[in-house]
């Protein structure tokens, strides 16, 4: 014959086995996944048992956060319209003046501009010809338009003065390396969008000259 009296289990009993994991799935929130993915750790435990270290914010990008963007207007689509003068600015003839025989001292500095909320600025620098500049600069907060050009040294310089734009684009942070294609001043036209001051932060390194 076939026994039909098949073992059961208690009602205690499972409602036993699910409160011993509902508590431990509790331990395993508050002392792992919290701390992992969520970087808080309100025991301690995450820290003491190494998974707070796994814990790595959204925004972060080389070690450093980006800032929060303020409140600014709608980003105009940038084209080679905005890069340089117009056309019919010719480029002056001091352009093709050849290189100097030496160029200047090395030097380097750092730089604190301040771009008032709603208004643009420059910043330049005097450059010879094909003399050598790294640079390095970033926003406090928020987004800039700007414009990294160069104008040329000239004798009798017009009212209309031609430029040569290198890099115009948003941003709040940038590197590079710039060798001057004439002798003059080079630098940055910063525009603030937004509704309050930001400063940017400049460092420089190499064959120039401060403008007094």
């Amino acid at each position: 014959m076939i026994d039909l009296n098949q073992p059961t289990i208690e009602t205690k009993k499972i409602i036993k086995a699910l409160v011993y994991a509902l508590i431990m799935g509790i331990v395993v929130l508050v002392t792992a996944v919290l701390p992992a993915e969520y970087g808080i750790d309100p025991t301690g435990s995450g820290k003491l048992l190494g998974f707070i270290k796994l814990y790595q914010p959204a925004e972060a990008t080389n070690d450093k956060v980006v800032a929060e963007t303020p409140a600014q207007k709608p980003i105009k689509i940038l084209t080679l319209e905005d890069a340089g003068s117009d056309p019919d600015v010719k480029k002056p003839k001091e352009a093709d003046n050849p290189p100097p025989a030496k160029q200047y001292e090395a030097r380097e500095d750092k730089v604190t501009i301040t771009i008032p909320a709603g208004k643009g600025l420059e910043y330049k620098v005097l450059l010879l010809k094909y003399g050598s500049m790294k640079y390095e600069w970033i926003t406090d907060k928020g987004i800039l338009f700007f414009d990294f050009h160069g104008e040329v040294k000239e004798a009798n310089p017009p009212k209309n003065v031609f430029y040569e734009s290198y890099t115009v684009a948003y941003s709040n942070n940038m590197i590079g390396t710039f060798l001057a294609p004439f002798e003059g001043r080079h630098g940055w036209y910063f525009k603030n969008s937004s509704s309050s001051d930001m400063i940017v932060s400049l460092r420089l390194k190499g064959e120039y000259r401060l403008l007094d």
